[in-house]
């Protein structure tokens, strides 16, 4: 540069943007370029602190920093004794704060703004090259979006989920961020859906890694970098990331309307959390809250305790679980009036015979359920295609052994409300005695039907017979008597 006079375009291209007096003539490439970000982060809160940090060179002296639209430096900011980084503090972020950013460096204290010789105007100086832009967002301007899963925030592993950021009243851009992410914000313009305006973020096919905390913003198209107050968290949590556990219910799936049952999540994995859930209809769980217990005390139970439930385990990571257990049908009884229940042939059966237990209800019903006292396993349940009353089911246990006797119960209900179960009916005791019969040994009805058919088989032999006579004595008629084998008279060795 040697004195001489920069060209008009030289000027114009120090002057772009930003424009900066005779001492700060840059001297390219003489020293390395500097970074800038913002801490905590770029996007903040209305009247939170931030940090605009630039870090250029141990050898930097000033450091200044640069507003888009803006004039020369708004600060200089001078480092600390061997610090190769300035920050620029904000100690209340205010709306007039939003903005792009840039800072650069020199390395001559003739830049100082405490310079006030005549010799320091006219000084050269090593200026660094400005740094990327930093865009400096301040949320709080304005009413915040919503924010919601569909179908739901619960999402298995490989599935697929759609976040939908929405506001009634203002159009512009959308920004989704993830918490604790280091990506930036995902943005979309707004569309108007169903009345509002909104943009739809795909996420998915979903891995663990999807799981986490989201918010999103908006901000009107003429200040993009003056967002709106935060939409209220959502979290995102993954299943499928470890095997299913198991779910059982203490005394047992079925309960009278009052009682008290827990459910129990067990599992081999060491799960330090639980959750439970219960479905609805065809939608998937809303959320899954965790607790460290795996045991669910509910009850004193009632209607709405009835329905179909599942359960999860997970680690440490709040948004990761496991698959789901296989359902559990919780059953409520007590809402209609009891049926009936008889055996048959009789309550008292020796091993190896069937027996039949009859539930017989007046009201309509379509299903009925046979419990057995003491029993873990769920209840045994029918169905039946004709729902007028009265109606009944037959419960048949073929050859019984000593195992199926006990103290029996039935209970009816309706497909309209099928977790919800009439009063139970009086216990029946079942009791199988008497030594086991032997294979090949037959009940009295199978005997009585050999009877009638070997009386049959005899019946027809006699009437067979008679009818052969019949036929021998016509043709001894027509031929003049009897005739033996040889055409001789007949005699008694011929018959």
């Amino acid at each position: 540069m040697g004195g001489s006079t920069p060209t008009p375009t030289l000027m114009a291209l120090l002057c772009l943007g930003l424009c900066r007096g005779p001492r700060d003539q840059v001297q390219a490439g003489t020293l390395p370029k500097p970074a800038i970000w913002a801490d905590p982060g770029p996007v903040v809160p209305v009247g939170s602190p931030v940090t605009l940090w630039c870090q250029g060179s141990q050898q930097a002296q000033v450091y200044h920093l640069y507003k888009e639209r803006v004039s020369g430096a708004v600060e200089t900011e001078r480092p600390h004794s061997s610090s190769d980084r300035v920050g620029f503090h904000r100690e209340h972020t205010s709306a007039h704060d939003a903005g792009r950013y840039q800072c650069a460096y020199n390395s001559s204290s003739a830049a100082s703004e405490n310079s006030t010789s005549a010799s320091s105007e006219n000084s050269t100086s090593a200026f660094s090259e400005r740094s990327d832009p930093l865009a400096l967002v301040v949320t709080g301007a304005g009413t915040p979006p919503s924010l919601s899963a569909q179908p739901s925030p619960v999402v298995a592993a490989g599935g697929n989920v759609t976040l939908a950021c929405s506001s009634q009243n203002v159009s512009g851009t959308f920004h989704l961020l993830k918490e604790g992410d280091s990506d930036p914000p995902r943005q979309r313009n707004s569309s108007f859906l169903q009345g509002r305006h909104q943009a739809l973020f795909p996420v998915g096919p979903s891995s663990p890694s999807h799981g986490g905390t989201y918010i999103c913003y908006h901000n009107s198209y003429l200040y993009p970098l003056m967002w709106s107050a935060p939409s209220a968290p959502l979290r995102l949590q993954v299943t499928g990331a470890y095997r299913e556990p198991s779910l059982s219910a203490q005394p047992g799936p079925l309960v009278p309307s009052g009682h008290s049952l827990t459910l129990r999540c067990g599992s081999e994995a060491s799960f330090g959390r639980f959750a439970l859930t219960k479905d609805e209809g065809h939608m998937g769980p809303q959320r899954l809250d965790g607790q460290h217990s795996p045991d669910f005390p509910l009850g004193p139970v009632a209607r709405t305790h009835g329905g179909q439930y599942r359960c999860y385990g997970g680690h440490n990571l709040s948004h990761m679980w496991s698959a789901p257990s296989a359902p559990l049908n919780i059953l409520i009884a007590g809402m209609d009036t009891k049926p009936s229940l008889s055996a048959q042939p009789g309550p008292t059966v020796s091993p190896g015979e069937d027996v039949t237990l009859q539930c017989r209800s007046d009201a309509r019903s379509d299903t009925f359920y046979l419990s057995k006292e003491g029993s873990p396993a769920s209840p045994q349940r029918l169905r039946l295609q004709d729902t007028a009353a009265p109606s009944q089911a037959l419960f048949t246990f073929r050859a019984v052994t000593s195992a199926h006797g006990g103290t029996y119960r039935c209970y009816s209900s309706h497909s309209a409300s099928p977790f919800l179960l009439s009063h139970p009916s009086d216990p029946l005791r079942l009791q199988v005695s008497g030594p086991a019969r032997p294979p090949g040994d037959y009940t009295m009805g199978n005997l009585i039907r050999l009877g009638v058919a070997a009386f049959l088989l005899l019946v027809l032999g006699v009437l067979l017979l008679e009818a052969l006579h019949s036929h021998r004595r016509a043709r001894d008629v027509a031929g003049g008597g009897p005739r033996g084998p040889t055409g001789g008279p007949m005699n008694f060795y011929d018959l």
